[in-house]
């Protein structure tokens, strides 16, 4: 397998429920295809470090845990992962797909739980400056369908476990952001047939695609 002249970073986004996980997989299946070679990764996670943060974070040992003492975890397991797994992919000329990234944070930590948009901006450009994904994509559906779904998984994780006017806010704060970067940000409809939000992924996809190779 041949790498891309320029490795790309691909974000998918999107409250509980949304399928995120399986048309991740799909989205790898067709880069695959095109001789592009990609990781799968995922926030918060993506190295041992992350993914020890990423068990406090969903967990219910710390259950009272501060919103501030959330957010500022979500982008400790955010710098490693960018220093440990983002960045060098990328410098190498892989793709990389991440399981949520920032747009998450305003969505949950900012839409969700309320911190200000200002404070999150602070530790982005702490964080990562001006490194943002090429391509995000927004798996968006009605909380009540996501979290039916969700419910049928098993036992709910912390965030989970939260009530449905967290999703609310949170699938709003999505919405707002992608309305405020339409160019980066494509919404997809999630709830369809998962035929379907597939075949719009893989037509966005291949746009993309296609346009890099220009």
């Amino acid at each position: 397998m041949t790498n891309s002249p320029k490795g790309k970073f691909i974000t998918v986004e999107g409250i509980e429920g949304v399928g995120k996980s399986t048309n991740i997989e799909s989205m790898r299946y067709f880069l695959d295809d095109k001789n592009i070679e990609c990781i799968v990764t995922r926030e918060p996670g993506g190295t041992d470090l992350g993914e020890d943060i990423r068990e406090l974070l969903l967990g219910h040992k710390h259950g009272a845990m501060s919103s501030d003492c959330e957010l500022l975890l979500m982008f400790a397991s955010r710098a490693q992962h960018l220093a440990q797994v983002i960045a060098p992919a990328i410098e190498k000329g892989q793709w990389v797909i991440c399981d949520r990234f920032t747009d998450a944070t305003y969505a949950y930590q900012g839409g969700g739980r309320g911190i200000a948009d200002k404070h999150i901006a602070l530790l982005e450009k702490w964080v990562h400056g001006d490194r943002q994904p090429d391509l995000t994509f927004l798996l968006d559906t009605d909380v009540a369908t996501g979290m039916a779904r969700v419910h049928k998984r098993g036992a709910a994780d912390r965030f989970e476990s939260e009530a449905a006017a967290f999703f609310e806010r949170v699938r709003n704060k999505y919405l707002e952001r992608a309305t405020s970067k339409p160019s980066r940000i494509t919404v997809v409809d999630a709830g369809q047939a998962l035929s379907q939000v597939k075949a719009d992924i893989r037509q966005r996809l291949n746009e993309f695609v296609a346009h890099t190779q220009l």
